[in-house]
């Protein structure tokens, strides 16, 4: 017999969200505000394939689904970027300093992430966390050995994460990174 590994794989026009972002930089630049029609894709790595630990994937594709519906739409600020600066908010109006440009946004259009950068490898990161925060609990200790999600900005341009069950923490071995 031969060590085997199992993987699902979740790709569908379906799971795309369509927001506006501006990336910053460390050097207090940002990117122009711009939209992208981003594209996921997520991999589950299976501990086993057996009848009793099957997942059907109309589960897994409704948690995609609801992670994207959030960002849909959306302009996405990062919350803890150091140059960013909230301010006024209120259930109208969003207002805020980013690398010293003023802006002011409907409340509702905006997506207030928890993360330093709006950048597709920080989307992806924050996607994870979010997808497997999600998760039953009891799927991670008796079926799913690692998830792995990529985000695309446009075809071909993007980057993935991948988390491992082998990690004691979801956030201990989430810095693969590959743009």
């Amino acid at each position: 017999m031969y060590p085997k590994s199992y993987q699902i794989h979740l790709r569908k026009e379906v799971f795309k969200f369509s927001s506006a972002h501006m990336t910053v930089f460390p050097n207090r630049t940002k990117e122009a505000l711009h939209g992208h029609n981003y594209m996921t894709e997520v991999s589950i790595r299976l501990k086993d394939i057996s009848l009793k630990n099957l997942v059907s994937f109309a589960y897994f594709k409704e948690l995609l689904e609801e992670i994207c519906s959030e960002w849909d739409s959306k302009v996405l600020i990062a919350k803890n970027c150091p140059f960013l600066e909230i301010k006024a908010e209120s259930k109208l109006e969003f207002e805020f300093v980013l690398c010293g440009k003023r802006y002011v946004l409907p409340r509702d259009e905006v997506a207030l992430l928890e993360i330093e950068n709006i950048s597709v490898e920080c989307l992806a990161d924050l996607f994870c966390q979010r997808f497997l925060d999600r998760l039953d609990p009891g799927l991670l200790d008796s079926t799913i050995a690692g998830v792995q999600v990529k985000i695309e900005e446009t075809p071909g341009q993007g980057a993935t994460v991948s988390w491992s069950s082998e990690a004691r923490n979801p956030n201990e071995n989430r810095t693969d990174f590959k743009v």
